[in-house]
C-alpha cells in the first residue's frame, strides 16, 4: 500500500542490513557551540541512528525517485475488510487505509540507508553530541491544507495529545521525553530523560503534526468519519463508509519541491476498493477492479493467475528479493489465559504443528521456518550464545530457562508426509512434564483441573487450510481445538481487548529496533489495551532487554543485545513460529512507469510504489487491448 501508517517505525522504517562506523554527523554541518565539557551542537539536514549520512545537504533527490516522473493518472488500489474511522491514532474504530498520506511528519526517512531521517516539516535540526534534545527549526513555507502555517504550537499539541489520548503505542515509544517546549517561533524543542536513548532524536521526528486550530474542538479519542485535516501531499476527496476511500494530490502542496519528496505523489488521485476476503480481490484484480497487489498466498500466486492476460505480458508477474528484516509470523498464544501461561504446553504446540507438510501440500515448498523474532537480519540469534551476548545474557542465568544457554533454538521438523507420531511423542512428554494428564482421552489442565479447550480467532477464510490441520494434530493430544471466523471489525476489536486463545499475527520488526519494543514486550504494556503485547508477556529478564536494547551506544552493542533479547523470547516459547518469505510477490497491470533503482528497504513492499507513476501510453495501449477482448467477446 502506499504508504504505511503512523509512527510505527517497525512499519514504516526498514532498513539497510548493512551499516557504517563512520560518524552519523559525517556530512553534516557541524557547529560548535558551548555546552558540556567537549559537547559539540550539530546543525544538519539530517541524522543518522549509526553510521553516515548518504545525502548531502545540497541533495536534489533520492537515487530511487526520478524527477522526470510523469504526474497524473489515478492509482486504484485495495484494502480487505472495513473502515468505520478517519482517525487512525486510536485504538477505536477500524480506520480507512493510508490515511498516511494526509499527513506530514517533521523528519522523513530515506528507504536505501539503515535508519537516517532527512527534514520535511523541519527544514533542519539541531542536537548535542549525547542527543539529550534536539530542537526542529520548522520549515517556513510548512503548511496544512487550509492554508494555515505548521508551528511550534502545532507539534506540541500532537505531542501531548497522542500521548494522552493516542493509541497506546505512543506512550510506549516516547516515553523518554521529559519535556517539549516552542523556543520561539519557528523553533521547537525536546528535551530527554535518559542521554543513553539515542534512537529518540530520530523518532520524535516520525511524530505526525496535527492541526490544533482543527482538533481544539473535537473529540479526539473517538473513531470518528469527519475529513481530518492534514498537511500532506494528498487529502481526502470521498470515501463511503466500509467500501471505498478516493485521496487526491494537492495541487498547491506546499512540500512538492522538497529533495526528499521529489519524483514522489506522481498519481492525481488514490482510489481503495474494499474487499470482503482475498479471493474475492484476487477475481477483482484479474477483472481489471484494481491496478497493484502484493500477493501473499503461495497458491493463489501459483495457480490463480494463469490467465490470458499474464501470458500477453498485460498483468505482469514479478518477484523482488526482500532486504529489509521480517519480523515474525506466528500463531500468538494468550498467556492471560490458562494453560497457555505453562511454558511446556506452549512448547509442545510448537511440535503439533506440521510446517513441512503444509509447506509441500499448501505452499508449493517456497517457504521458510521462521526462527527468529527478527528473521532476516544481522539481529536475529543463532547457535549458542557467545562473546557479547554470552556476556550480556550471564546475569541473568539463574532466571532463564537453562536451554538458553545449552540448546540451540531449532523448530521441530518432520518428513512432510503428514506422519507427526515423533514429535507428537514429544508433544506429549512436554505436556507431562508441565503436570498435564489424559482423562478420557481428553487433556486435563493441571491449574484449572478442566479439559483443555482452545479457540483460534480468525479473520481470513484461507487460514482454515492450515488451522485445520493443526488441529488435528492438537485432538491427537487431547485438546480440543476450534475455529471463529469473525468479521474484521470483530477481529481488530477482540485482538485489541486481548479476547483470544490463538491467532496469527504477523510482528514486524525494523533493521534499528528501539523504543517501539517497549510496546511488543514490556510487562507494562501486557495490561495496556491496545499494545502489541499481544500475547501478555511479563518478564523481568525481558523487561531489562528491552531497555538495554532501547539504550545500545554503537551497532554492534545494538546487534548483541537484540540477539540477547530475541534469544530469550524464543526459549520461553511465546508463540508457534510460522513461515517467512524472503521475496515479494508483485501482480500488477502493466500501466506503470518507474525509476530504475528500486529503494530495497522500502516499507511499501520494496517496490518504491509512491515513486511509481502511470505511463500514459501503455494506460491507452491497455484500453485499446480491453476494448478489442470486449469487441471480440
Amino acid at each position: 500500500m502506499p504508504k504505511s501508517m503512523l509512527p510505527l517505525k517497525s512499519l514504516v522504517c526498514t532498513f539497510a542490513l548493512l551499516f557504517s562506523t563512520l560518524p552519523a554527523a559525517l556530512n553534516a554541518q557541524e557547529t560548535p557551540k558551548p555546552q558540556q565539557a567537549g559537547q559539540k551542537i550539530i546543525t544538519s539536514h539530517a541524522i543518522a541512528m549509526h553510521g553516515e549520512i548518504k545525502y548531502p545537504a545540497d541533495f536534489k533527490h533520492f537515487e530511487y525517485a526520478s524527477p522526470k516522473a510523469i504526474k497524473g493518472g489515478t492509482l486504484r488500489d485495495f484494502a480487505l475488510g472495513t473502515f468505520d474511522s478517519l482517525n487512525p491514532f486510536v485504538t477505536k474504530g477500524t480506520p480507512a487505509s493510508d490515511l498516511g498520506l494526509i499527513y506530514e511528519t517533521l523528519l522523513t526517512s530515506s528507504h536505501d540507508e539503515p535508519f537516517t531521517m532527512y527534514g520535511q516539516v523541519a527544514e533542519k535540526i539541531e542536537y548535542p553530541e549525547d542527543r539529550s534534545w534536539i530542537i526542529f527549526h520548522i520549515n517556513p513555507k510548512a503548511r496544512f491544507h487550509d492554508g494555515k502555517p505548521i508551528t511550534p504550537e502545532d507539534v506540541i499539541f500532537t505531542f501531548n495529545t497522542l500521548m494522552e489520548k493516542g493509541a497506546p503505542f505512543y506512550a510506549y515509544y516516547y516515553a523518554d521525553v521529559a519535556k517539549v517546549e516552542a523556543l520561539d517561533k519557528s523553533r521547537v524543542k525536546f528535551t530527554f530523560k535518559n542521554a543513553e536513548n539515542r534512537e529518540l532524536a530520530l523518532i520524535v521526528g516520525q511524530l505526525p503534526v496535527l492541526p490544533q486550530h482543527f482538533w481544539k474542538d473535537k473529540n479526539f479519542e473517538q473513531a470518528a468519519l469527519e475529513i481530518p485535516l492534514g498537511s500532506g501531499a494528498y487529502k481526502i476527496a470521498s470515501f463511503d463508509p466500509g467500501r471505498s476511500i478516493t485521496y487526491e494530490r494537492v495541487k498547491d502542496y506546499w512540500g512538492k519541491d522538497l529533495p526528499v519528496n521529489v519524483g514522489h505523489y506522481n498519481y492525481d488521485r488514490i482510489h481503495i476498493d474494499y474487499y470482503r476476503d482475498d479471493t474475492v480481490a484476487v477475481e477483482a484484480l484479474k477483472a481489471g477492479q484494481y491496478d497493484f497487489r502484493v500477493e501473499r498466498i503461495a497458491r493463489v500466486w501459483h495457480s490463480s493467475y494463469d490467465i490470458p492476460a499474464v501470458k500477453r505480458g498485460e498483468l505482469v508477474k514479478r518477484e523482488l528479493r526482500d532486504y529489509s528484516p521480517r519480523g515474525i509470523q506466528a500463531f500468538i498464544l494468550n498467556l492471560r489465559r490458562s494453560p497457555f501461561d505453562n511454558i511446556k504446553f506452549r512448547e509442545a504446540l510448537n511440535y503439533a504443528f506440521d510446517f513441512e507438510w503444509s509447506n509441500r501440500n499448501l505452499f508449493h515448498d517456497s517457504y521458510t521456518r521462521n526462527n527468529s523474532f527478527f528473521f532476516n537480519s544481522d539481529l536475529a540469534s543463532s547457535g549458542l550464545p557467545e562473546g557479547r551476548e554470552l556476556e550480556i545474557l550471564k546475569p541473568f542465568k539463574d532466571q532463564l530457562p537453562p536451554s538458553v544457554f545449552t540448546t540451540p533454538y531449532t523448530n521441530p521438523k518432520t518428513d512432510g508426509t503428514g506422519n507427526n507420531r515423533d514429535n507428537l511423542r514429544k508433544a506429549q512428554q512436554l505436556l507431562k512434564e508441565g503436570g498435564f494428564t489424559l482423562k478420557d482421552g481428553k487433556l486435563i489442565d493441571p491449574k484449572t483441573k478442566k479439559p483443555v479447550v482452545i479457540e483460534y480467532l480468525a479473520q481470513d477464510p484461507s487460514s482454515e487450510r492450515i488451522v485445520n490441520p493443526y488441529i488435528q494434530n492438537l485432538k491427537r493430544l487431547g485438546i480440543e481445538g476450534t475455529l471463529r471466523m469473525v468479521d474484521s471489525s470483530q477481529y481488530v476489536n477482540r485482538v485489541q481487548s486481548y479476547d483470544f486463545d490463538i491467532t496469527t499475527l504477523v510482528l514486524g520488526q525494523s533493521q534499528s529496533p528501539g523504543n517501539e519494543q517497549r510496546d511488543f514486550w514490556s510487562s507494562d504494556a501486557a495490561d495496556k489495551q491496545g499494545s502489541r503485547n499481544y500475547s501478555g508477556i511479563k518478564n523481568p529478564v525481558v523487561d531489562q532487554l528491552v531497555e538495554m536494547v532501547i539504550n545500545a551506544p554503537d551497532r554492534a552493542e545494538l546487534v548483541a543485545r537484540t540477539r540477547a533479547l530475541d534469544r530469550v523470547l524464543l526459549h520461553h516459547h511465546y508463540v508457534v513460529p510460522q513461515y517467512a518469505f524472503v521475496y515479494h510477490r508483485l501482480i500488477y497491470w502493466d500501466k506503470f512507469g518507474y525509476p530504475e533503482i528500486a529503494p530495497k528497504y522500502d516499507p511499501t513492499f520494496a517496490t518504491g510504489l509512491m515513486t511509481w507513476w502511470i505511463d500514459p501510453e501503455k494506460e491507452r495501449r491497455l484500453a485499446k487491448q480491453s476494448a478489442a477482448k470486449t469487441k471480440a467477446e
